[in-house]
């Protein structure tokens, strides 16, 4: 297999992985435990369910992972045809996984307060897990970002439909939006919620693609590591 569709496949494999944790950690686990209105009940559902919430920490661990080595991978696969953008797709999904990372830690300290109970646990419990959602409603403008660059490579590189290109940077614009429109606007989720429509539809269609089709085959050639090494000189 020509370097250039392996490393498309895995950066693929690597965003599947992302999309999996976070469906599973943020919105599977997580609205299991908290209760957005009721303290006494988030306290009680990670004292009951001590495991799930453990998990929900692991898979919040997984998607930081996930997202490191797919913004690394991402990089590799487009700085020949344009480092800034590969490099912009490396930064701000850097900086995502940032924004989970401390997310996780402050959803394990929540555990921990849960199972140790210092003051007024419910209370404290309750913060943690708030402060974990506004990471991840404020590291949504990087997520946005990151796709911006990425849309841009798809249509500098022509190594994917062009259609898909212009679906990404209109993703990560809606991303952008809602972010702002969650907190501007906080009665009206279904409006954020329809702005990062497009952005799910990209990302999908970017997972299958590099899955299943890698680069199209007229890049092959193209790729820095698939070039013929320039025969010898004739002697004179």
């Amino acid at each position: 297999m020509p370097a250039l569709i392996r490393t498309a496949r895995t950066a693929g494999l690597l965003y599947l992985g992302l999309a999996i944790a976070g469906a599973v950690g943020f919105l599977l686990i997580r609205p299991q435990l908290f209760v957005a209105d009721d303290p006494g009940a988030t306290l009680a559902n990670l004292v009951e369910h001590e495991s799930l919430a453990r998990a929900g920490v692991a898979f919040e661990l997984l998607i930081v992972v996930t997202q490191a080595l797919a913004a690394a991978w991402f990089y590799r696969l487009f700085r020949a045809v344009d480092p800034l953008g590969a490099g912009g797709v490396a930064a701000f999904g850097l900086v995502n996984a940032i924004a989970v990372l401390v997310s996780a830690a402050l959803l394990a300290t929540a555990v921990e307060v849960a199972r140790d109970p210092v003051g007024d646990t419910a209370a404290t419990v309750q913060l943690l897990y708030l402060v974990s959602g506004n990471l991840w409603g404020v590291g949504a403008l990087f997520f946005g970002l990151w796709l911006i660059p990425m849309g841009g490579c798809v249509l500098r590189s022509g190594w994917m439909p062009r259609p898909l290109g212009w679906v990404l940077i209109g993703g990560g614009i809606g991303y952008l939006l809602g972010a702002f429109l969650g907190y501007l606007v906080p009665d009206a989720p279904a409006v954020a919620d329809a702005l990062a429509f497009p952005a799910t539809v990209g990302e999908f269609w970017m997972i299958g693609y590099l899955l299943v089709r890698g680069v199209r085959r007229h890049a092959l050639p193209e790729a820095p590591s698939d070039r013929p090494s320039p025969a010898p000189a004739p002697a004179a």
